[in-house]
């Protein structure tokens, strides 16, 4: 519950200037809305959930909050630079394991041969390995008058706001893709061969976003009403 607010409340803020901010995530329904289905705005709320979601359970394992996890203890001993190894390192491994078997499993139900389903798997690995790949490190010294004689370091998860930067850039660079059977896979390739290729990093999504300006419930678009828009 805390990953999915967490997802609406950072999907609305990097969206809040767009024809699209968000407002068709509607309680924790993260999930749904027809309009946004195979479109990049689907692309980024798959990623920032699955990240959301390890986010919020790694957390909650390095307060002690939870029976089954704790810290990371598994980097231990002295580093090539000459810091200890110490502290209580954040427990990613443990919040992605998890955010993989509850976000990814619905999914996976539906059969991987889906192009959806292939899409939205693709994306929620990728807002999870953007949280891996902005891990850093945190020190205290240790000495006589703060010498630092000694340096024990530990590893932690970046600020929320980060992730949400940079999948917000990952949007914006989105590729876009079409379902190609190669032998007996079915893969997403981008769409046009002057696309680059995308990575594992990546966004990718399979349908042209609406224009978001005209109400339509029904489709779950809200429009623009009772917000001043520039032409662009």
């Amino acid at each position: 519950r805390r990953g999915a607010e967490l997802a609406v409340e950072e999907c609305q803020h990097q969206f809040h200037s767009r024809r699209w901010n968000c407002s068709t995530l509607q309680g924790l329904q993260i999930f749904g809305k027809v309009a946004i289905q195979g479109t990049r705005e689907s692309a980024f709320i798959h990623a920032i959930a699955a990240a959301s979601v390890a986010f919020a359970v790694t957390r909650a394992c390095s307060r002690g909050e939870l029976e089954k996890c704790g810290c990371d203890r598994k980097v231990r001993g002295v580093s090539p630079e000459g810091f200890q190894w110490s502290g209580c390192s954040d427990n990613l491994s443990y919040g992605i394991t998890f955010s993989q078997a509850f976000v990814d499993n619905p999914e996976r139900s539906r059969g991987v041969s889906s192009s959806r389903t292939l899409m939205n798997l693709h994306n929620n690995e990728a807002g999870r390995k953007t949280l891996l790949a902005h891990m850093k490190m945190e020190c205290k010294c240790h000495g006589v008058s703060g010498s630092c004689e000694v340096r024990t370091c530990w590893k932690v998860m970046p600020p929320f706001r980060k992730v949400g930067n940079v999948l917000k850039e990952k949007f914006e660079g989105a590729t876009e893709v079409y379902p190609k059977w190669v032998g007996s896979r079915k893969l997403l390739v981008p769409k046009s061969s002057h696309f680059k290729p995308y990575t594992a990093h990546d966004l990718v999504y399979l349908l042209a976003s609406p224009d978001f300006c005209d109400r339509d419930p029904l489709r779950g678009v809200f429009g623009t009403s009772g917000r001043q828009c520039n032409r662009t």
